[in-house]
């Protein structure tokens, strides 16, 4: 299923466009061994990295404008709004664009980064509920339905829109696609449990004061031959269900104190609250936004930290065209990631370059005429 709408190019026509930028740009040396902050349309420099980075992006994590026909400010003091619009205030970016532009504005640079993207990339949309669900259409077309990975909800604020004739909006949405859908690079990071959720979890508190549940020692599932599907100290395997383990495991744990016999005989395993590995991370996030951002949709470092341990490795590198305030690359340099980021608001560059960032190159495509 594809979207129609006005001003859609044909994808072969968009990729020769990027193939004539690269031409016009010929003498810019792009380097590949380090990280690279482009000052300069996020097109533009998508085009130019095909040179050198075709299919060696990892990882795509991008904030673009959400269409919400509004500029966004940057005030004397630094602080970041979309309100006030005083003299004394600097324009960070506009978001005005109609639908139509807007969408194919977006479209054109997913073509770009789908082929940046590795074999084992992935790429996380942030994006909010009024466009939110265009652009997931846009994205079925680009990267293929079926890399279609989640549809993230974000709580990005305390409850607000009293006054509104509508439920209130306390979330935006992060659409994550990979690039084959089997071989997407999945760390599979776990998060504490908390307080809350231990205390329910395991809520069995032994002689030395440590939480622990207990669990069956089978599971379901028939084993017609081998030791799983025999008894274990004259007790049969539930009808339908095998053991767990081979029964010499749990002489083991037994003998360690770490099956519980209750009162008629039935044993089940101890599982302690302090040797849990936490749990698996869901497609709920509550990763509130700064209430004093430096930049306008400045995003949680927190949050962008879970991405990158989620989908990258220690040698990935990492993009985002839409870098704002930096809070990616920032985040990606802590985790020793090599990155990538592009932007065209002189306010967002400025930010950039006071972050905390190891060696890069910078190139200014603002500053650099093509031929």
């Amino acid at each position: 299923m594809d979207l129609t709408f006005d001003n859609k190019l044909d994808e072969q026509e968009i990729l020769a466009k990027a193939g004539r930028i690269r031409k016009s740009f010929h003498y810019v040396d792009i380097p590949a061994d380090c990280s690279i902050l482009f000052k300069g349309d996020n097109f533009k420099a998508l085009a130019l990295l095909l040179e050198k980075y075709q299919h060696k992006i990892d990882l795509v994590y991008i904030d673009p404008p959400f269409n919400t026909e509004q500029n966004f400010y940057i005030s004397a003091d630094g602080r970041a709004n979309t309100i006030s619009s005083s003299k004394e205030e600097a324009v960070a970016y506009s978001d005005k664009m109609s639908t139509d532009d807007y969408l194919e504005f977006i479209r054109e640079r997913l073509i770009l980064i789908r082929e940046l993207l590795s074999d084992v990339g992935s790429i996380y949309l942030h994006i909010d509920y009024k466009i939110g669900h265009y652009v997931k259409i846009i994205m079925d077309e680009i990267f293929g339905r079926e890399n279609f990975k989640n549809d993230i909800a974000r709580i990005k604020s305390n409850p607000k829109n009293f006054y509104r004739k509508a439920y209130g909006n306390i979330k935006d949405m992060i659409l994550f696609y990979a690039k084959n859908y089997k071989k997407n690079i999945w760390n599979d990071i776990k998060i504490p449990l908390e307080a809350a959720e231990t205390a329910e979890r395991f809520n069995k508190i032994d002689e030395d004061g440590r939480r622990y549940t207990t669990i069956p020692l089978h599971a379901p599932g028939e084993t017609k031959d081998g030791p799983t599907g025999k008894p274990w100290r004259n007790l049969p395997v539930p009808p339908g269900r095998h053991w767990r383990t081979n029964p010499e495991e749990f002489d083991r744990l037994d003998a360690a104190g770490l099956i519980e016999w209750s009162s008629t005989g039935n044993p089940r395993i101890k599982k302690y609250a302090d040797e849990h590995k936490g749990k698996k991370v869901q497609d709920i996030w509550r990763f509130k936004d700064p209430q004093n951002p430096r930049y306008p949709t400045q995003k949680n470092a927190e949050m962008l930290k879970q991405i990158i341990e989620q989908s990258s490795k220690k040698n990935s590198i990492v993009l985002d065209c839409f870098a704002g305030s930096g809070s990616t690359l920032t985040v990606a340099n802590a985790l020793g990631r090599k990155w990538i980021g592009v932007d065209c608001s002189e306010a967002a560059i400025e930010i950039i370059r006071k972050n905390s960032l190891a060696s890069y190159a910078y190139i200014d495509l603002a500053g650099i005429a093509a031929d």
